[in-house]
């Protein structure tokens, strides 16, 4: 009786990522994975599996959409906050933080104006007393109109800016540089008479200058600020800039912007646009979702000193100087450890700001 030769027995070993829970079967690639992925502390994680995700997008889709983890899905609902996602452990302290969560929408620019006389006789206003406090941030938003013989160009009309309290500093309807062939006004709300008495753009570049280097230099707050900041013919450092549009954990999860009116709705809980385009009303709204990102306390997950560290250093490329086989060497926690973002997380603006000054 003829016997088959014994195969050799082979192991099943699994190489987990200990951030999104992905598995291979060499550990070679999950270094790859790791490399390329920029897990980290700063990510969105479920508040029940702890699964890492690139954007809050696809963090909701995991508690709250039709593939939804069952069990993941079924925690949320019951202990979720439906805007920031984080998980409570009681219906008390759930409820006591959705009613801090969920904010009201700003009272309007135009409606400030109407119950405010001295807004209404100097609609060129500016608090310039109030920007030498030392403001951390100011938001800044621009509403345009078009010129040029086609309308492409995109013309200053209207300047808001605000700092971290809300309160604005600069307010002023803008002269157009070049005729205007369309003023957008089912967008903007703006007519020739708005702008017939408007700050010439120079004047508006020295007070929007005046504001952003008085005292301590200023992060700028926006939602796609760098186009607000073409159309004043101005610039400003990138590593200053904050920007909702750009931001990674804000983004689609193929890194494609939302707009503010969705942003808003999603991570504030109130709806503006519903009209006019109010520039104070979109300050505030970039200004808020700034300070409630700004404010997630990464610091309890991961280690101060290595966020500290991570703020005086470029993004990323941490695995670069390593040999593969070294790597290859390492625990699956250590390799998480090793790992860096591929953006600058605005929780690191508070760790810096706790740094002592040399």
């Amino acid at each position: 009786m003829d016997f088959e030769p014994e195969l050799p027995k082979t192991t099943n070993t699994r190489y987990k990522c200990a951030a999104c829970y992905k598995q291979y079967k060499k550990k070679e690639h999950l270094v790859e994975h790791i490399n390329v992925s920029f897990h980290s502390v700063h990510q969105p994680r479920c508040g029940v599996c702890k699964k890492h995700f690139k954007s809050f997008e696809s963090q909701r889709e995991h508690v709250t959409g039709p593939l939804a983890k069952e069990n993941c899905k079924t925690v949320f609902s019951e202990q979720g906050c439906d805007l920031c996602l984080k998980i409570f452990d009681s219906p008390n302290s759930l409820s006591a933080h959705k009613y801090m969560c969920r904010l009201s929408a700003p009272v309007p620019l135009v409606t400030m104006m109407e119950r405010c006389e001295e807004f209404k006789h100097d609609i060129n206003s500016s608090n310039e007393y109030h920007v030498g406090d030392g403001t951390e941030a100011i938001a800044l938003d621009c509403e345009m109109v078009a010129g040029g013989s086609d309308g492409s160009l995109d013309l200053c009309a209207r300047v808001c800016l605000i700092d971290e309290d809300e309160t604005i500093l600069f307010h002023t309807y803008v002269q157009p540089q070049y005729p205007v062939v369309n003023y957008r006004y089912e967008v903007t709300g703006l007519t020739e008479e708005h702008l017939r008495d408007g700050m010439p753009l120079q004047k508006v570049q020295d007070k929007v200058l005046q504001i952003l280097y008085n005292g301590k230099t200023k992060l700028l707050v926006g939602h796609s600020v760098e186009n607000d900041l073409d159309c004043l013919r101005m610039n400003y450092p990138d590593y200053l800039l904050r920007d909702t549009a750009n931001y990674h954990p804000l983004m689609k999860t193929n890194l494609v912007s939302h707009p503010l009116k969705y942003l808003t709705r999603t991570y504030l809980g109130y709806d503006i646009q519903s009209g006019f385009h109010d520039p104070y009303e979109d300050c505030v709204s970039a200004m808020r979702l700034y300070k409630r990102f700004c404010a997630l306390d990464h610091q309890k997950e991961g280690n101060v000193a290595s966020l500290a560290m991570l703020c005086a250093k470029d993004i990323p490329g941490s695995f670069d100087s390593w040999e593969t086989d070294k790597l290859e060497k390492m625990t699956l926690d250590d390799l998480y450890e090793m790992s860096r973002p591929n953006y600058k997380c605005w929780c690191l603006d508070s760790v810096q700001a706790m740094q002592p000054q040399h």
